[in-house]
């Protein structure tokens, strides 16, 4: 009885830290203590569970922690800022595989389970199935290793109510079935679940990445939830709940930053989106400028505004970015950081990034705070910003991003735009925002643009 308490009084000591440091990551200041909390929480939960289920081998663990602790550090030492979302893909997917495993093996030795037990297991499959073929998707995708744009097919709506169908039989024929562990039925389950992850990410198209990686993690959480009710643990329970409710409070914020319903999110390749209107043919002429006549608008420039996008990432640009921005706050100006909730390719992507360059989180604003004051600004800088700061969302009703809430940089006096060329965004649409009368294009790579701009100052 004694041992039973201490494992419980553990695992709400590690519960208590889990939710302490999820509600840290709310906050740039305290995220990375957040972080510290939340996996100290998991250490002691891992540690517990282990010790509580009277194991006497080890051996296997502990080859299985270091083997996978080496990986996770080389990994995580070499992975460059601009593959960070692919990386939480990848993470997503590993955590669905191994909630998919754990319900799997929790079939092995079972005599004569309980229909819910057999429920909850074949949820965890499900879930961690679908999570896991969907985020190797999303990864190949960010990464560009296949298209980013939708893919859809004639009859993929049938196509996709047939294949829930059929899952829905498998799962309810696998309940009732002998021998569960090997039956044909869980593995119906386990290849339609499979098949079913990636028939829910190949019709998103880019634009909508972020809100897919924190769907898909929300994903991972509930296949946890699953497992852990399969196994009848916990602490799993909870952790899985926390992430699976956080990512969908997350995909929530995502969703209304894109002007889209989570259920177009979740049911995107079951209709197609259909246009209302047509798009009008945007032309005109862009005006390139060098970072000399950059430099003497900005000398004069008593507040200026940063718009960072996924080509400040590919720049490695963060760290000019923020000498820049102490340079303009020598010369008197005011500078802030205006950040769209899906900037980047996953959510807080633009934060992290600015986070390692040291910018004080009290200069990043978002996109509702610094709209209102748009047209105060002397002069906006776009890096590698282009579907968060295109116009045609509020001008242009024929547009795929019609009523997507955007950074309205074309309202400042100035604009510069930092981009290689005139190449439409990860979305594939094109941007008005490069010939209005207010906007000069610096052209190349933007490490090296602002750099220019920099040693003018200097």
């Amino acid at each position: 009885m004694g041992i039973e308490l201490l494992v419980n009084l553990s695992y709400v000591i590690a519960a208590a830290l889990f939710i302490f440091g999820l509600k840290m990551l709310g906050s740039p200041a305290t995220a990375r203590k957040g972080n510290l909390i939340s996996a100290l929480g998991m250490f002691i939960a891992v540690v517990v569970t282990l010790l509580d289920q009277s194991i006497i081998d080890y051996k296997y663990i502990v080859a299985g922690i270091v083997v996978g602790g080496l990986i996770g550090a080389v990994i995580a030492r070499r992975v460059e800022m601009t593959g960070m979302p692919e990386m939480v893909a990848l993470f997503n997917g590993f955590g669905g595989v191994a909630s998919l495993f754990v319900g799997w093996a929790a079939l092995y030795g079972m005599q004569d389970p309980h229909t819910f037990v057999l429920i909850t297991i074949v949820l965890s499959i499900l879930i961690g199935g679908v999570t896991f073929s969907g985020s190797m998707v999303a990864w190949g995708k960010l990464s560009e290793r296949i298209s980013g744009k939708a893919l859809v097919f004639s009859g993929q709506r049938i196509f996709n109510i047939l294949l829930i169908i059929a899952i829905i039989a498998a799962a309810a024929m696998f309940t009732i079935s002998t021998g569960p562990a090997t039956s044909i039925y869980l593995y119906l389950v386990i290849g339609l679940s499979l098949l079913l992850g990636i028939m829910l990410v190949i019709p998103i198209g880019g634009a909508d990445m972020p809100v897919v990686i924190s769907l898909l993690n929300s994903y991972s959480g509930l296949a946890a939830c699953a497992a852990g009710i399969a196994i009848n643990n916990i602490i799993l329970i909870v952790a899985g709940a926390l992430v699976g409710a956080s990512g969908i409070i997350l995909t929530k914020i995502m969703c209304k930053a894109m002007n889209r319903s989570l259920s177009n999110v979740l049911f995107s390749g079951f209709s197609a989106v259909t246009a209302t209107g047509t798009a009008a043919k945007i032309e005109g002429e862009a005006k390139p400028m060098t970072a000399e006549d950059a430099y003497y608008v900005l000398e004069a420039a008593a507040s200026v505004v940063i718009v960072p996008g996924y080509g400040m990432a590919v720049a490695q640009a963060q760290h000019v970015v923020k000498e820049l921005q102490e340079i303009l706050e020598k010369n008197g100006a005011e500078v802030v950081y205006a950040i769209h909730p899906v900037a980047g390719r996953m959510p807080g992507h633009m934060n992290v990034l600015l986070a390692e360059a040291d910018v004080s989180y009290d200069l990043l604003l978002e996109m509702d705070a610094v709209n209102p004051r748009m047209e105060t600004f002397d002069v906006a800088i776009v890096i590698g910003a282009n579907d968060v700061v295109n116009p045609a969302a509020r001008e242009m009703e024929g547009s795929p991003i019609y009523g997507m809430p955007v950074i309205n940089v074309d309202l400042a006096r100035n604009v510069f735009v930092l981009k290689r060329s005139m190449a439409s965004g990860f979305a594939g649409i094109d941007n008005p925002l490069f010939f209005k009368d207010n906007t000069r294009m610096l052209f190349g790579d933007a490490k090296e643009m602002l750099g220019n701009i920099v040693k003018a100052f200097s």
